[in-house]
């Protein structure tokens, strides 16, 4: 197979225009063309006026070699990838060693998936419920029916935090194994709209994303692995090592008291798992500090954001809806940048302990709500985080600096887990909003019209107000007088990073992987899955290497 890419075609384009593209393309005739597969569309809307989709394909040809020999040069054709994934191991009969998987979110099911299928019949702890009650659980808090649960919410259960956001699978990591290939099919084998195979950004969405983990959880289990819930993690157990590392992994206690024997740990917590990042301190694992943003959701009218980008061709078909990328360089050193957009979406509380608001984006699949709203976050630097430090380097202060922004969320909105949000031009303006305009706020569990200044650092506010501005000459409508600014948004990503070696073992325990977004080493859905199967690698290797020593 050859991919042949950058084929641009207007957007009411047919399929037969697409063949005689690739036709025209490769000057070849139509019986040379075996086979025509799509590998990936985009849009190209830097001209709103004349606004297309480019391809990438996969053609068979005949007398291939031939054709590569006379292509033209600059030609964008070249031989195709090999994307099939091929496992690295296969669990030896009589293995006694059984791995363990904590954390249901997509990189801790990619681990146990892929351990699962090499025949190591992984365990897999989840604290949280399965996403059916979870589901139900997480819209009566918002809906004002359930108090919170502070282990099965918006961040906690099965499909982790991702499972209430947009759902995209897109991803800027380095992934020449392909692995983003496997993930994607994966999720395409559980219910995914095979298309994510093919646009550029895909996405699932809420509720098709709550069917694909329960499949993801019926073939783990097919294949001979457990999925327990509602079993949290209290504590590693750990004893000293000969080696060159301190601490070998002996055991899991467990929330129940129950004490788990357990040498090989793929440990995928999530961002928000603070009690488990306090007990890792506490027992001695190293960890570090990671950067990470906070800030606001801002929310606009779908069809002005739509018009911003696609002008006359706004709610073609073909486009859906639209989204948006902004950054700005602030003049005190910040970078402010919009974090998450969700088309047609709404906000929704994501805070996962009591006394505290957190806000993020989610989106169903059609992507059909009346509003878009992005996270608009800017980067913290070290000192924001003197003030919280235990010590010097304390490597959770971080966690300190985003429980203190989201008590004072809490108090601002009224000390019923409604969120403070401001009116644009208010924000603009220093001035308190008594009221929202035209664009109502969709945020649930409710809004509470305030000054969002007594909850942001100053440095935080300034670079907003200075950017706002900014992001409205490239996208005309982006300020909004009526826009709504909703607080607080401090999730964007771990605010610690648990170092690995080039094995992914924690660099002072052995028989500890840590993996995924709550470890440092992932952004996003497709990332996560993607550092899930880097992991399942690595527990195998440690499997079978210690299958081997045992047996000698």
């Amino acid at each position: 197979m050859l991919r042949l890419a950058e084929l641009k075609l207007p957007l009411d384009h047919t399929e037969e225009e697409l063949t005689q593209a690739v036709l025209r393309r490769l000057k070849i005739p139509p019986d040379q063309l075996l086979e025509q597969r799509l590998v990936k569309r985009s849009i190209d809307a830097r001209r709103r006026d004349r606004i297309q989709l480019i391809y990438s394909v996969d053609v068979l040809v005949r007398h291939e070699q031939a054709l590569m020999k006379r292509r033209r040069p600059g030609l964008p054709l070249k031989q195709a990838p090999d994307t099939r994934y091929r496992m690295v191991a296969q669990a030896p009969p009589g293995l006694e060693a059984r791995p363990v998987v904590v954390g249901a979110g997509p990189c801790g099911y990619f681990a146990a998936l892929l351990l699962a299928q090499m025949g190591f019949k992984p365990l897999l702890l989840e604290r949280g419920q399965p996403v059916k009650q979870r589901t139900q659980q997480t819209f009566a808090f918002w809906r004002g029916q359930q108090a919170l649960d502070p282990e099965s919410n918006a961040q906690f259960g099965e499909g982790g935090a991702g499972t209430f956001s947009d759902g995209k699978l897109y991803s800027q990591v380095s992934d020449p194994e392909h692995y983003g290939r496997k993930v994607l099919k994966e999720l395409v084998a559980c219910g995914a709209n095979a298309e994510i195979l093919t646009v550029h950004r895909p996405h699932i969405g809420t509720f098709k994303l709550a069917t694909v983990v329960r499949g993801l959880r019926s073939r783990i289990e097919a294949l001979g692995g457990e999925v327990r819930f509602g079993c949290r993690v209290d504590r590693l157990l750990l004893e000293p090592s000969g080696g060159e590392k301190p601490f070998s992994l002996k055991a899991l206690l467990l929330a129940d008291g129950q004490q788990l024997p357990c040498r090989h740990l793929v440990l995928a917590p999530g961002h928000s798992a603070r009690d488990c990042f306090a007990m890792l301190d506490q027992v001695g694992v190293q960890l570090e500090r990671k950067p990470f943003s906070v800030g606001v959701r801002i929310e606009h009218p779908q069809p002005l954001i739509d018009q911003a980008r696609w002008g006359a061709m706004a709610g073609h078909p073909r486009l859906g809806a639209a989204e948006y990328k902004l950054v700005h360089h602030a003049s005190n050193g910040r970078c402010v940048y919009s974090f998450c957009m969700c088309p047609g979406g709404f906000v929704v509380g994501a805070t996962s302990e009591e006394g505290r608001v957190v806000t993020n984006g989610m989106s169903q699949h059609s992507r059909n709500e009346r509003n878009a709203n992005s996270g608009l976050v800017v980067t913290l630097e070290p000192e924001d985080l003197q003030p919280y430090e235990r010590h010097p380097g304390d490597p959770l202060a971080g966690i300190a600096l985003q429980r203190d922004l989201e008590q004072r969320a809490f108090r601002s909105g009224g000390g019923t887990y409604a969120a403070p949000a401001q009116r644009l031009e208010d924000f603009l303006a220093g001035c308190p909003s008594t009221t929202l305009g035209t664009i109502a706020a969709s945020y649930q569990p409710g809004i509470t019209p305030t000054d969002l200044a007594p909850v942001l650092p100053e440095p935080i506010l300034n670079a907003l107000r200075e950017a706002l501005p900014q992001f409205a000459r490239r996208l005309r409508g982006y300020d909004h007088p009526d826009a709504v600014l909703t607080a607080v948004e401090t999730r964007t990503s771990s605010p610690v990073r648990i170092p690995r070696d080039g094995q992914l073992e924690s660099l002072n325990t052995r028989g500890l992987i840590p993996a995924g977004e709550g470890a440092g080493y992932a952004g996003g859905i497709l990332s996560a899955g993607i550092d899930g199967i880097r992991a399942a690698e690595a527990m195998a290797a440690q499997l079978l290497a210690a299958s081997s020593k045992s047996a000698t």
